[in-house]
């Protein structure tokens, strides 16, 4: 024991720091250990007494001088441990014109054929024409990760708040009489202001029913892309009845968020009761979401098997919360599309815009159309055969189409 002490002290002298409770846990553990064995002694005595690593080297020289001379001298003619490939230095090289001539072909790009793709579609401008009902399971996966790519920017409205501005059109009488106090009360300028300038929020519903079933796959990641571009986004899911699905789509992961959604709505792929779940969103969430001008988007091919007096009515009074009402139509992208089905005929005089949602391209169209709506509501509304059907001439469209009632205005 009076050698362990001795021992302690003199690392101590040599600036190694040790303190009490360490040279005791060390006298416990030779109890322990093999008193004969030097090597456990050693390895003891480095785990306890040491903290530091910079005091490692100095322990191991203390120690072999302390205890055993033979001992020291076997740890310095020990087999170092190997050492990896990469830890070796490099060594230079001597210069010869064969190493130049290999230092230079490193640098030189090498050849590659090019195919001659002019005139033809690369695999994404291919899948941007393609309709999201004739994709593969291979196809559908590239496609749910171009449309979570997208950018979405929704129009801008004015608000009754102010800011400041050089060019506003509005005096800042609260700045200008600020500025005066600074001054001893003398105006030394006008302050002007202007009013500030928000996205629109959006509200989006999409019809989950069976007609329906092929789209539904990727309105979920439809739905994802807009909440983490836009923000202040609701998302409703629909069929038999309405499902709010806003809350798991916040998630940042995205396959927690949908899978989420997928779980909140438990009728898919079954019937369609359009105007039931617009009568219920329009008594249920309607005065809160439709805020503010708020956007409504209803995702929905219109084959409605209930009443569709309760629909245009429903269309009747969302068409007057709402900023503007844009209608997606996955069968509004085909040429020969008319709009015969009964739900669609009654809600079409009541849609400022309607749009085909049925490939890449008229999502890209969507995203442009949404940050290019005017401000005010009038904007470039008319009735309704020429303004929802591009590939429909005016006078077919005006014999499925009923004219639009006046806008009451306040």
């Amino acid at each position: 024991m009076s050698n362990v002490m001795t021992f302690v002290a003199l690392l101590r002298r040599s600036g190694v720091r040790v303190t009490t409770g360490q040279a005791l846990d060390f006298c416990r553990a030779l109890g322990l250990l093999d008193l004969g064995d030097r090597d456990q002694i050693f390895h003891a005595g480095r785990s306890l007494l040491v903290v530091r690593r910079e005091d490692l080297a100095l322990y191991d020289a203390l120690f072999g001088r302390f205890f055993s001379t033979k001992w020291a001298e076997r740890q310095v003619r020990a087999q170092p441990a190997p050492r990896a490939p990469r830890h070796d230095e490099p060594r230079e090289k001597p210069f010869t014109i064969v190493n130049y001539m290999a230092y230079k072909a490193k640098h030189i790009e090498r050849e590659v054929d090019v195919t001659d793709r002019s005139g033809t579609f690369t695999d994404v401008e291919l899948l941007q024409r393609k309709d999201f009902s004739q994709l593969t399971p291979e196809e559908l996966r590239a496609v749910r990760r171009l449309i979570g790519d997208m950018r979405w920017r929704a129009s801008l409205r004015t608000t009754r708040r102010r800011q400041p501005s050089r060019r506003g059109d509005l005096l800042d009488l609260r700045s200008t009489l600020r500025r005066a106090a600074r001054h001893g009360g003398v105006v030394t300028g006008l302050e002007r202001a202007e009013r500030r300038q928000k996205q629109r929020p959006l509200v989006v519903l999409a019809d989950i029913s069976g007609s329906m079933e092929k789209l539904s796959r990727l309105v979920l990641q439809f739905f994802y892309s807009l909440t983490r571009g836009l923000g202040d986004v609701e998302a409703f899911l629909f069929g038999t009845r309405l499902t709010r699905v806003t809350e798991p789509l916040r998630l940042r992961n995205i396959d927690q968020a949908i899978s989420g959604a997928a779980r909140a709505a438990r009728d898919w792929s079954g019937g369609t009761r359009i105007g039931e779940n617009l009568h219920a969103f329009e008594r249920r969430f309607a005065r809160r979401v439709l805020r503010r001008g708020a956007l409504l988007v209803v995702i929905s091919d219109g084959w409605e098997r209930g009443s569709t007096a309760r629909l245009e009515g429903a269309m009747r009074r969302l068409h007057h919360r709402c900023h503007r009402l844009i209608w997606l139509n996955p069968l509004a992208g085909r040429r020969d599309y008319r709009p015969l089905a009964r739900g669609m005929a009654a809600a079409l005089p009541f849609i400022d815009d309607f749009l085909p949602v049925h490939n890449l391209q008229s999502l890209e169209a969507l995203s442009h159309h949404l940050a290019s709506l005017p401000s005010r509501r009038g904007g470039v509304r008319g009735s309704a055969g020429r303004l929802v059907l591009p590939a429909l001439s005016d006078s077919a469209a005006a014999g499925h189409a009923r004219p639009r009632p006046p806008v009451k205005t306040p």
